[in-house]
């Protein structure tokens, strides 16, 4: 039987952004500021609340060490933080601790989106959507964005795939639970090259814009 699945988006923010030099959170997004749109939007992290509450009951951020400094965008953007208290475990601590947040909310199912790539674009976030909610009435738990054959975010995740990523130990990753998994997977192809760009450097910031 099928079910509605009751989405809470969560943004994963607790890195150091140690290779970029600067919170990727922060950085501008778009790369040309839009007038008349809030500055707090105009981030990575403010633009990517803006486009996943759209799909979502509510928006919460996982921070880090940097979470005093990107609340004001957090608050502003009507989203939830909660901060990873030893963000050097890894990003799949900061998943962990994003997911149990999910249930604890009373939510069954997830999107969730990596703060160091810019948002999608909606019209693959409503792709996503679709066959998220689609795939649930044939055994899936996830559903991934594919594009020229890489996997990239955002990801939707029901309460299965949560349950799997809460019961995995903390030296695991995502990925290892993805591969575990893979059969109840099912990846989407886009044509967004958004999903996988990867911003780690201020070089890799600075082509965005190009691409």
């Amino acid at each position: 039987m099928s079910r509605s699945p009751s989405l809470c988006a969560v943004v994963l923010a607790a890195g150091e952004s140690s290779r970029m030099g600067r919170d990727k959170a922060l950085l501008p997004w778009p790369p040309i500021q839009e007038p008349g749109k809030p500055l707090h939007v105009q981030t990575f992290l403010g633009a990517q609340i803006e486009l996943l509450r759209q799909y979502s009951e509510m928006v919460v951020v996982v921070g880090g060490k940097n979470s005093d400094n990107i609340s004001p965008v957090v608050y502003s953007a009507g989203a939830f933080l909660i901060r990873n208290p030893a963000p050097e475990r890894g990003q799949f601590s900061s998943l962990q601790l994003g997911m149990q947040e999910v249930l604890n909310r009373g939510r069954d199912a997830a999107i969730v989106a990596l703060v160091d790539r810019p948002p999608a674009l909606p019209a693959t976030v409503h792709l996503l959507d679709q066959a998220f909610r689609d795939s649930l009435t044939h055994g899936f738990w996830a559903v991934v964005p594919q594009y020229e054959g890489r996997h990239g975010h955002p990801v939707l995740v029901s309460r299965e795939m949560i349950t799997a990523f809460l019961a995995a130990p903390t030296t695991a990753t995502a990925r290892d639970v993805e591969h575990a998994h893979q059969q109840r997977i099912s990846y989407i192809a886009v044509s967004d090259p958004l999903v996988t760009a990867n911003i780690d450097t201020p070089a890799d910031y600075a082509q965005l814009p190009r691409a």
